[in-house]
């Protein structure tokens, strides 16, 4: 029967391993080995029978069962018998080679096994395998590695096997064809190799002590000759690598003359594969096993591979580490072992290969070799010890090396040698000085006169040059002192001497940044001066007044204090008057052709190429020969760098300071340049892809315009005005509009731009230069200002990168001036894009640097003189108000650095206006009125900085008035002067001064203001009330009432227009204060004209506009007149009904319910109301009626829809944001609710109420109960004293014809009763008398709020619970028995209501109903919803406290029926059915009469508290079966009824459960179980869906080895 048992369970575990869970399949293996523990054998047979019986099961299947076999003949080998393990034996041998092809999983798992029963089987699984192993026919694949593998885990019964299976493998190496066999035969003699070694290690534990190293020698000798003379030569990297590995080991098996005869070639051969593999450990650690070998044996033939064997080892030494590959870490490691071999038996010759490396400066080559001695130095101390003098000398050579990775390999050196004794040694302090050691090289300054001067001039002495002068000037003086003969420098003796000419350029160029290189500036000027006579002769007097001055300037000054362009000024004068001085034209022209020379020299300092290039220019106009001009100016064309910045300027420059002198030749010469082949590019488009690239091409352009423009701004004033547009201008516009095949291509490259812009202003400032002494009208004005205006708009607005925007509006600048004057079209366009081109720009203007600072400011400054030259020409009031039509948005602008910039502006115009102003007649200022609106707003502007900006405007404005009425220029008003003294208020930082400030200017401005002017000032005002800057438009708001205050009266007859303009203002302004100041004024006006006020408002549609809101709430500000509105509205919600039922179409059977305008109008209308805090006092005295009316609105307007009419308005309201408010009826009443308790002082019923969601909730027919019982809770506990006339006024409406009133009501008395403030306020009685009434209600939502209200009391009053104690339980049975209550709520109640009045009422009044209820609830342990489990589980859990007594046997069954549900609803998905679970269980353990499972459950069952259900349940159930075996069937029954739970954990935990009952059941316990019927329940299980089910179910399985 038992073998019955384990066949019928391990066949039902390995019938479930085709489930494709990987856990699943994991747990079934572990269940079937558990399985094994106890009875191996049939286990075993029982796979065995089942692998034979399926051959068709996949292999993957297969695999699990081959693992299990294995693991449980590895874990009963000692006592598996012969029998089974012969079946084993044969069932894997033929899994193995069932197929011929590999399989690696399945045949691996058979090949596992074999080697697990081989422990201690050898004899039996060798005699299977072995008829697999027949001469002359290959083995299977893992025949080899079974053999393999054997070899390792049974050493000495498999070594007498390997002379045999040699025997008959030597002739299958010659039938291996395919590279996988080859490479197992490897993997077979590495490891039988392996074995005979470790044999032959331990002879004296082996049973046969007789084996010797000769018994296999010739096989493995044979097998050698095959592997390293055949399968080596494999192109199979894989295949090379297993030859590799089995060789190592091998090697110490060949006889001793074989592998001395082989070792010539078979180093070598190994030695090789290091180019072959990347992958280098497998060779190196054959290496060492055989280096190992033949250092054993003595060979003599190894000698002279030494030097072979380093040379191929040292560079693996040498190569990087990669820490993060282990392999690369073992390669390391295993070339070090066989260096430390070599170490042992060749000393000599290893440091004589390694010492030397150490003098390499390699960093790889001596760190590598560092690495090495370390090596040697720790693991051959004894070979070293007389070597260490030669060690400890060659270490001096690494210890002057600097390089970090050499030093920190010379340290580890150093650290195995102080372990060594080497630093005792003669040499030894040298390492401990190392650290400390300082290497310095002596100064001999060895210098000849003159050679010293061949350094001035290449360039890579350039750094050098300060100490070189110095040196220089002092042998020159000392010179000087022998005589002038020695002093003089013999240039035709010396021919690589540098010239005077070359000198002279190189000194005066270095100079031009004097404070580099330690202050080369004035060791060049003065070496310059003391070479005065080897310069030229004439310049010594000169040169002592012109120098010392120079060297001085620069004495005086710093690196931060000089002035670059100064300083390059001076020199240039400094060589102007050299060449003066000097007069001699071949001179000059030797100078010229010099500097020319040296312009290459400077290609890596392209600044002092730049000043190179301006002294070019100034010797070459100094010259009189014009063609030495024409052919360097040509040079300097086709030799530039074009792509460089400063090489561009530095070559116009030359242009520009030689047209000094050399107009005409150098126009001719920039003609001729664009005329030859290096500017065919703009030939036309066949020429695009030759010669240059369009880059190139257009940095060829950009210097050339430059030129033309430094030539204008240099060129004799004289000459230059005929040649302006005849000559310079014609060939700028052709260089710059590129035309293909006729047309225009606009460029944009930057640089020819700058150039171009650049250009003009230089051409323009030779214009104006010019004009004063002869008239010019330039022609091409308007076409240059509107190429400008077309770089101004091009530039981005996101940041100011270039300094375009700036030059093209400094250009714009000098055309403004110039004639004729620009169309007004023309000069609004570019005041409108140079205004937006810089005011636009983001506040920072991508500014990151102080370059990009001071670029910005130099591009307000220039916008700042364009606008003011545009001024000047048309200084009028006409004239200033079309500057401002271009301002005033940007004035007006949300943006604060956009208002910043445009009021600094405005205020710069409007007082450089007032300068200039002069006024020959008096006439109007038209546009006063306008203007003052428009500033007056923004002296409160919310940027302090930018009010003052504004006064001064208003100020300047008011000024401009009076200069206009005929006042003198230098009059002072007395009024007007009164703006100055309110700056300070300005910028006070309370803004009740700001705007009191604000009120005092507009009060001057009313004194000042003319008559005709107010209206428009007015209107422009209002106009202010929508500026995006909240305080200007609340400044306008005071401006605004100040002006209505003072002229109001005059207005009487708009006031209709007013009201209107004042609602639309109240549109578009969005700040709260300036829609009350706004509203302030409407107050005013309905003050003398309420009745139209009110009738307007309350005709106004539904939904009221935020603006009307407010203007309801303005009516509000008088306590009398509120009371009265209220009175009203409150008539017109009761008299009126709340909905009206509508079909929602015409054949529909169904009514919706749609609420009625007017209480809704009435509700909306409350709401403004009682918003407004000044409504407090008129809500308090109606407070008990606008709570109850407004608590019944709500209860009224669930699910109630709104007219139809007004559905589209609130959608199209909530799609444009128009509405302020929802006017879903529902809301709407809540929202009020909330407001007439804000502003009835239960301001903490609201947040009370909030916290939990409970207003959202009462809007909602799910929520509406829960949300009113919130509301009721919060005013018991913050507005009880107001609960008696609410309760009075709410009684009548438990009778209401509305059932939701009734619901409403209910639910809020039922809160009521949980509180103790209805015992303080004597509200008890009555409202348990009238809550008890509804009891017969027709509703069950009513019905079942009165239970809640009986059970409250538990709550509210509990000391009058025993009173009551017998209606309130009858009450609850009642609720229980409830037939009209098809979903159970009433019985949910009522299970509730019990739970928390048990303990409150008399026990005998309990007892009589104990077994009806505990029967009544036993079904809700497992209802779907958790409210149902966890109430009914909470109930049974305190129905144990009233067993005790007669009831003690009959609840004893009760607990035992229901436990099983309360053990496994520990793993329920819901914390509250579990928390109610761990109760129950606490309550129950007294009651089951175990002090052990009472124990249990009150140490591991508490709330908050982790629970490990597993280790629970184990104990839980041993403490069952010891005290109550009897009930392990009943047990079992309950828990197959949970296999069927719908909750995945339950299903999961009861297989748990069941196997820890079995686990600790006796023998007879076990009798009640039916067996059969439980494996066929787990067999389902184990089909179940949920992975977690399928791994309990397997377990237990296991687990019911017990019954076998």
């Amino acid at each position: 029967m038992a073998e019955s048992n384990v066949k019928k369970l391990a066949t039902t575990l390995i019938d479930a391993v085709t489930d494709k869970d990987p856990l699943v399949q994991e747990q079934l293996c572990n269940s079937l080995c558990y399985l094994g523990e106890s009875k191996a054998e049939e286990t075993l047979n029982a796979c065995d029978e089942y692998l034979r019986q399926h051959e068709k099961l996949a292999y993957p299947y297969r695999v699990i069962i081959l693992k299990a076999m294995e693991m449980i003949v590895k874990n009963n080998i000692d006592e598996l018998d012969r029998s089974t393990a012969k079946i084993v034996i044969i069932l894997a041998s033929n899994e193995m080679t069932k197929s011929k092809e590999l399989i690696l999983d399945w045949q691996q798992a058979a090949s596992s096994v074999l080697v697990a029963v081989g422990k201690r089987f050898i004899n039996k699984v060798m005699e299977e395998v072995l008829t697999k192993f027949q001469p002359g026919i290959l083995p299977h694949y893992f025949v080899m590695q079974t053999f393999a593998n054997l070899s390792i885990t049974n050493v000495f019964g498999m070594v007498p096997f390997l002379n045999s299976i040699l025997s008959t493998m030597l002739p299958m190496l010659n039938l291996a064809r395919q590279d996988q066999m080859k490479s197992i035969f490897c993997f077979a003699l590495q490891h039988f190799s392996d074995s005979i070694l470790e044999y032959l290690a331990n002879l004296d534990q082996a049973p046969d002590p007789t084996v010797r190293k000769d018994t296999f020698s010739t096989e493995i000798f044979s097998a050698y000759d095959v592997l390293f003379n055949h399968w080596l030569q494999s192109r199979e990297a894989k295949l090379r690598l297993a030859v590799v590995e089995a060789l190592g080991p091998m090697s110490h098996l060949l006889p001793n003359e074989k592998l001395e005869e082989q070792l010539p070639k078979l180093i070598p051969g190994i030695i090789a594969l290091y180019r072959k593999h990347a992958e280098t450990f497998y060779v190196s650690k054959s290496l060492g096993q055989i280096l190992e070998a033949s250092v054993n044996m003595g060979s003599r033939t190894l000698e002279v591979q030494v030097d072979m064997l380093l040379a191929a080892l040292h560079p693996q030494i040498c190569a990087p580490v990669d820490s993060l590959n282990p392999l690369v870490i073992k390669n390391h490691n295993e070339v070090l072992r066989c260096f430390t071999i070599l170490a042992c038996s060749f000393p000599d010759r290893l440091l004589a290969f390694l010492l030397p490396k150490l003098e390499n400066n390699n960093e790889r080559i001596r760190v590598g070799t560092l690495h090495i001695m370390r090596q040697v130095i720790n693991s051959a101390s004894a070979q070293m010890e007389i070597k260490k003098p030669f060690i400890l000398s060659a270490m001096k050579f690494p210890l002057l090396d600097t390089n970090n990775k050499v030093k920190r390999a010379v340290v580890q050196a150093i650290s195995a040698m102080a372990h060594h004794g080497y630093l005792e040694q003669p040499g030894g302090e040298m390492m401990i000085e190392y650290i400390l050691r300082q290497c310095a090289l002596p100064l001999e300054p060895v210098v000849l006169w003159p050679y010293l001067l061949e350094f001035l001039i290449p360039v890579q002495f350039t750094n050098a040059l300060t100490p070189l002068c110095k040196s220089l000037m002092h042998l020159a003086m000392k010179r000087q002192e022998e005589g002038e003969n020695s002093f003089l420098i013999q240039y035709d003796s010396n021919v690589n001497l540098p010239s005077p000419f070359a000198l002279t350029t190189r000194l005066l160029i270095v100079s031009s940044h004097p404070y580099l290189g330690e202050g080369r500036g004035a060791a060049s000027l003065r070496l310059l001066n003391v070479l005065h006579l080897n310069i030229h002769p004439l310049l010594g007097q000169r040169w002592k007044k012109t120098i010392p001055p120079l060297v001085n300037y620069l004495e005086e000054h710093n690196e931060e204090t000089l002035s670059q362009k100064e300083w390059e000024e001076k020199l240039l004068m400094f060589l102007r008057d050299t060449l003066i001085v000097v007069s001699d034209n071949t001179w000059i022209c030797q100078l010229s052709l010099e500097m020319c020379k040296q312009l290459n020299c400077y290609n890596g300092t392209p600044l002092e190429k730049n000043f190179l290039y301006k002294c070019i220019g100034t010797t070459l106009g100094a010259t009189s020969n014009k063609e030495i001009v024409k052919k360097h100016l040509q040079e300097l064309l086709e030799t530039a760098r074009y792509q460089e910045e400063v090489e561009r300027e530095g070559l116009s420059c030359a242009f520009g300071i030689c047209a000094i002198n050399h107009l005409d030749d150098t126009l001719i010469k920039l003609e001729d340049f664009v005329k030859s082949d290096i500017f065919r590019k703009s030939v036309g488009i066949f020429n695009i892809f030759k010669d240059r690239s369009d880059t190139e091409v257009d940095k060829v352009k950009s210097t050339l315009i430059l030129c033309y423009g430094q030539v204008a701004m240099h060129a004799p004033q004289e000459l230059v005005l005929a040649r302006i547009e005849s000559h310079i201008l014609r060939n700028v516009f052709q260089y710059f509009n590129t035309k293909v095949l006729g047309i225009k291509v606009e460029t944009k490259d930057e640089t020819l731009k700058l150039c171009l812009i650049r250009s003009i202003c230089m051409i323009s400032q030779a214009i104006c230069k010019s004009v004063p002494s002869s008239p010019f009208v330039f022609s091409q004005k308007a076409e240059l200002v509107a190429q400008m205006m077309e770089f101004i708009r091009a530039e981005p607005m996101d940041f100011l990168k270039t300094a375009i925007r700036k030059r093209a509006m400094i250009a714009c600048t000098y055309l403004s001036t110039l004639e004729p004057p620009l169309e007004d079209l023309d000069k609004a366009e570019l005041v409108h894009s140079c205004l937006h081109s810089v005011l636009a720009l983001p506040s920072d203007a991508g500014i990151t640097s102080s370059c990009q600072q001071i670029l910005y400011f130099d591009t307000m400054t220039a916008l700042m003189d364009l606008l003011t030259s545009l001024l000047l020409r048309n200084l009028t009031p006409r004239g200033l108000q079309n500057m401002f039509e271009h301002l005033t948005p940007w004035i007006k602008s949300p943006k604060g650095h956009e208002r910043e910039r445009a009021l600094g502006l405005s205020a710069y115009l409007l007082r450089y206006f007032l300068e200039h102003l002069n006024v020959i007649a008096i006439v109007p200022f038209h546009n006063l009125g306008l203007l003052v609106g428009i500033f007056s707003p923004r002296c409160a502007d919310s940027l302090p900085s930018l009010r003052h900006d504004a006064l001064d405007c208003v100020y300047s404005l008011l000024y401009i008035q009076l200069f206009y009425e005929g006042f003198a220029q230098d009059y002072q008003d007395e009024v007007a002067e009164k703006l100055l003294s309110l700056k300070d208020s300005l910028s006070d930082p309370n803004v009740t001064v700001l705007f009191h400030t604000c009120y005092s200017i507009a009060q001057i401005i009313g004194k000042r203001l003319p008559p005709d002017q107010f209206i428009s000032l007015l209107l422009t005002t209002f106009e202010g009330l929508k500026d995006p800057d909240l305080n200007c438009a609340r400044a306008a708001t005071v401006i605004i009432n100040c002006l209505l205050k003072e002229r109001g009266a005059v207005l009487l007859e708009k006031v209709p227009e007013i009201v209107g303009l004042i609602h639309g203002k109240l549109c578009e302004v969005k700040d709260e204060h300036v829609a009350k100041a706004i509203q302030q004024s409407v107050y005013l006006l309905a003050s003398q004209h309420r009745a139209a006020v009110v009738a307007s408002l309350l005709a106004s549609p539904l939904p009221f506009d935020s603006h009307t809101c407010s203007l309801w709430r303005a009516l509000a500000t008088e306590p009398t007149l509120t009371s009265q509105v209220l009175e009203l509205l409150l008539d017109k919600m009761n008299k009126d009904v709340p909905f009206t039922e509508n079909k929602s179409f015409l054949l529909s059977s169904t009514y919706d319910r749609v609420a009625t305008v007017i209480p809704l109008a009435a509700t909306c209308a409350l709401y403004e109301i009682m918003s407004a805090p000044e409504s407090g006092a008129a809500v308090l005295g109606l407070y008990p009626e606008l709570f109850v009316t407004l608590l019944l609105r709500v209860s009224c307007t669930v699910g109630v829809q709104l007219p139809r009419n007004l559905q589209a308005k609130e959608r199209k309201g909530a799609s444009s944001r128009l509405a302020p408010r929802n006017l879903e009826p529902c809301s709407c009443a809540v929202e009020t609710l909330q407001a007439m308790l804000f502003r009835g002082g239960s301001g903490e019923v609201i947040t009370y109420v909030g916290l939990d969601g409970g207003w959202e909730l009462m809007k909602t027919s799910e929520g509406h109960e829960e949300g009113v019982t919130l509301l009721a809770r919060a005013m018991a506990k913050h507005s009880g004293p107001k609960l008696p006339l609410i309760v009075k006024t709410l009684i009548p409406v438990l009778s209401s014809v509305y059932e939701i009133q009734r619901i409403t009501t209910t639910a809020y008395f039922a809160e009521l009763l949980s509180s103790n403030v209805v015992n303080d306020l004597i509200l008890l009685e009555s409202l348990l008398e009238n809550t008890m009434g509804r009891q017969k209600d027709v509703c069950t939502h009513v019905r079942r709020l009165v239970l809640r209200g009986l059970a409250n009391i538990a709550t509210g009053s509990p000391d009058k619970v025993r009173k009551h104690g017998s209606q309130l339980l009858t009450a609850m049975i009642n609720g229980l028995d409830d037939k009209d209550d098809p979903h159970n709520l009433m019985a949910l109640e009522a299970m509730l209501g019990l739970s928390r009045l048990l303990d409150l009422v008399e026990e005998w009044d309990v007892r009589s109903i104990l077994l009806h209820i505990t029967i009544r609830i036993r079904p809700f342990f497992d209802n779907e919803r958790d409210e149902f489990r966890s109430s009914s589980i909470n109930l049974f859990g305190h129905l144990n406290k009233f067993c005790h007594g007669n009831c003690e046997d009959v609840f004893f069954e009760q607990i035992i029926n229901g436990l099983v549900s309360l053990l496994l609803h520990l793993q329920d998905l819901k914390p509250p059915v579990v928390s109610a679970c761990k109760f129950a269980l606490r309550m129950c353990g007294p009651n089951m009469g175990c002090e052990e499972l009472t124990a249990l459950f009150e140490k591991q069952l508490h709330d908050g508290r982790g629970l490990h259900f597993g280790e629970f349940m184990n104990d839980t159930s041993k403490y069952l079966m010891q005290n109550f075996p009897d009930t392990l069937g009943r047990l079992i029954n309950t828990n197959l009824f949970y296999f069927k739970s719908c909750w995945e954990d339950i299903r999961a935990a009861a297989p748990m459960f069941i196997g820890f009952l079995v686990l600790h059941a006796d023998k007879v316990a076990c009798e009640q179980v039916d067996l059969k019927q439980l494996i066929s329940a787990l067999q389902l299980l184990l089909k179940d869906p949920a992975p977690t089910v399928r791994i309990k179910a397997a377990e237990t399985l296991g687990c019911l080895v017990k019954f076998a």
